[in-house]
C-alpha cells in the first residue's frame, strides 16, 4: 500500500513540475531558429518565444524574433519574449524593457545588426562607441514591420 501511494504521490509531483511555464535553456549548438531555421550558436543574439501553454520558440538573432510576432504572432499569446542582453552573453531578458541598438559596427547572425541590453546605460556607452540608433521594443517592432 505505501508503495502505491508513493507512485501516485510521485506521478502527480512530476505532472505538476513538468506543466510549468517558464523559459527554457537554449541549447546552444543544436536548436534550431523558429523563423529560419539557422543553427543557434550566438549567445549575444538569440532570443527566445514562451507561450502561454508552455511552448518554447528559439531564435538565432532578435530581427528572427521581431519578424516571426510581426508575421503571425500574437504577444498576448505570450508568456515570455526574452533577448539575449549583448553585455552578458548567454543570459535573457525581458524583451519589453530591453533597449535595442542597431549598429553597423556591431554584426548580428542574420545581418541587421541588432543587439540588445538589459541597462540603458550601457546601451547609450555602446552608441557612442560604435554609432547607430537606439530602440525601445515598441519602436523596434515598428521598424521591422516596414
Amino acid at each position: 500500500m505505501k508503495t502505491c501511494l508513493f507512485i501516485i504521490f510521485f506521478s502527480l509531483v512530476l505532472a505538476l513540475t513538468s506543466c510549468k511555464v517558464e523559459p527554457k535553456k537554449i541549447d546552444y549548438g543544436n536548436d534550431h531558429c523558429h523563423f529560419c531555421d539557422m543553427t543557434v550558436v550566438d549567445k549575444t543574439h538569440a532570443a527566445q518565444i514562451v507561450t502561454k501553454k508552455g511552448k518554447a520558440y528559439m531564435f538565432d538573432a532578435i530581427e528572427c524574433m521581431v519578424n516571426e510576432l510581426n508575421r503571425d504572432k500574437n504577444e498576448d499569446t505570450m508568456s515570455f519574449l526574452l533577448v539575449a542582453d549583448y553585455a552578458n552573453p548567454g543570459s535573457l531578458v525581458d524583451a519589453k524593457t530591453a533597449t535595442y541598438l542597431i549598429s553597423e559596427k556591431i554584426k548580428s547572425p542574420m545581418g541587421a545588426n541588432l543587439s540588445a541590453f538589459n541597462s540603458k546605460e550601457i546601451a547609450r556607452k555602446m552608441l557612442k562607441e560604435n554609432g547607430g540608433k537606439l530602440y525601445t521594443w515598441s519602436t523596434l517592432k515598428e521598424k521591422f514591420s516596414k
